[in-house]
């Protein structure tokens, strides 16, 4: 397969869950290697590139019996599952006790038959990485103990909630600078040149069996952050640049993703990630500021290049119990024709509602929504079969009239690409109808104008006041353009 597209668009999948339901389906424990090929071809409907198997790592039990000791989590548990089993609960994929295949999905040879499955298809593979903390079981904690984030006994009896007694150490929960710590993992170091050699191999080791890696909470280990957190002496280094360079010695192809909060995405791209999750403009579509939007996608499209857009994932709400249908909709032609990665939440397409908690295994039965999977289905097809997002992008400025103002709703932009397509995308993010004249730095004469999503055929004669448009609430255009 070739190398990485340079705005792919990735496909999350949480791979408990998946198998669980494929086993009932087949009456039989499903492993990776057994998955059937209609499966395969329900995750990777055409314009994905990459599907994310999101958990596959080996659990850990020790981590499941601290997280089932909290009360709240077994509340979170129960509300998104009411008829919830103790087999449900299978602990979380972020508490990992080692960087294995868990046995349940068939191991590492059936994971290296799933990617040849995606491989077959033109699909690369996409798993997770947890830097920052390990299961309390995980082998390093008992062989290693100098790779981790240690205390005393003075610390532990004054708050043991942040702290956990393993043997004869002290070991600090995980945790980031704003919220409590995880009650089921341990604290690596960052500034550790032990820990930074270990997490080197670590992640060679993950990239030699997939094509991708994202990295969950990525800017915890900048040293800005960890050294914030945890009040030690900034490393001369920073954490990342110094393990991606060890990696690339080996997986010179393998692409980076980075989990990213806090509008720390600059600075990680500029620390070797190619793409880190774009929360801001995440919280803006969810909240309806289109203003906030616009502003948004005027930053420079080196960074904007360099971000993943994203609706919902496994830890964000699902975009069908947060938007109205139109506006989700609205949302999803916004994220799917941006610069950038582009990722989607298996579930998402059929407009689900329950985002079951990471510790679960299964989920909810819920009505499924065939007619808006089609939709979602030939929206990506649609982008991919036509080269929407290829080329150059531009933004594009809306114009109104003194007493209608409505052209504040709508978000537009352009793709060029020299010598081939040309596409116009006008999107009206509001609940109220919306008009306006768009101005094109084009040639003035008649174009045509076709909305690819709706299959409507507009000639338009353009002069200086540029192309009007008008849309109803929540309605867009994606055009090609001849």
């Amino acid at each position: 397969m070739s190398g990485w597209p340079d705005r792919p668009v990735v496909y999350e999948v949480n791979t408990a869950v998946w198998l669980g339901e494929l086993a009932r389906e087949a009456e039989r424990p499903v492993t990776l290697a057994e998955v059937p090929a209609s499966a395969w071809d329900s995750v990777t409907p055409a314009g994905v590139d990459a599907v994310w198997l999101m958990g596959v790592w080996e659990r850990s039990t020790t981590g499941l019996a601290l997280a089932n000791a909290r009360s709240g989590l077994r509340a979170s548990f129960q509300a998104a599952l009411p008829d919830l089993r103790p087999q449900d609960v299978s602990g979380s994929p972020y508490c990992v006790r080692r960087y294995v295949v868990a046995d349940e999905f068939g191991g590492d040879e059936a994971l290296a038959k799933a990617r040849a499955e995606l491989a077959s298809r033109g699909v690369r593979l996409v798993l997770d990485y947890v830097p920052n903390h390990v299961a309390p079981d995980h082998p390093w904690v008992t062989d290693h103990p100098e790779l981790f984030v240690r205390g005393d006994v003075d610390d532990y009896a004054d708050n043991p909630e942040h702290w956990l007694a393993i043997g004869e150490h002290i070991f600090a929960r995980g945790r980031d600078p704003y919220f409590p710590p995880w009650p089921d993992v341990v604290q690596l170091d960052a500034s550790s040149p032990a820990l930074r050699t270990a997490a080197t191999m670590t992640l060679a080791g993950i990239a030699a069996r997939c094509d991708g890696i994202r990295c969950d909470m990525a800017m915890l280990m900048t040293n800005d952050v960890f050294t914030r957190t945890w009040g030690r002496e900034a490393p001369e280094r920073e954490f990342w640049p110094e393990i991606i360079e060890g990696l690339r010695a080996e997986h010179a192809e393998t692409v980076l993703i980075a989990e990213a909060y806090w509008d720390m995405e600059w600075t990680l791209q500029q620390q070797g990630f190619a793409f880190c999750y774009d929360k801001r403009l995440y919280d803006r579509l969810v909240s309806r500021d289109v203003e906030g939007v616009r502003a948004h996608l005027g930053a420079d499209i080196g960074y904007q290049s360099g971000l993943v857009r994203f609706l919902e994932n496994q830890d964000e709400p699902r975009l069908a119990a947060t938007l109205p249908p139109d506006a989700a909709r609205a949302a999803a032609v916004v994220i799917a024709t941006l610069p950038g990665a582009t990722l989607w939440h298996e579930g998402q397409f059929e407009g689900r509602t329950v985002r079951p908690p990471v510790f679960l295994n299964r989920r909810p039965d819920e009505p499924l929504d065939h007619d808006l999977a089609a939709w979602y289905r030939h929206l990506l097809a649609t982008v991919r079969e036509h080269r929407l997002r290829c080329g150059e992008w531009f933004q594009l400025g809306t114009e109104g009239w003194p007493d209608n103002q409505s052209h504040r709703s709508l978000l537009a932009w352009e793709w060029i690409e020299v010598g081939g397509a040309r596409h116009v995308v006008v999107v009206n993010f509001s609940d109220s109808p919306a008009q306006a004249r768009i101005p094109l730095d084009w040639e003035p004469r008649p174009w045509r104008f076709t909305d690819l999503l709706g299959g409507e055929v507009f000639d338009r004669d353009l002069t200086a006041e540029g192309l009007f448009v008008s849309l109803r609430p929540w309605g867009f255009h994606v055009l090609s353009v001849a």
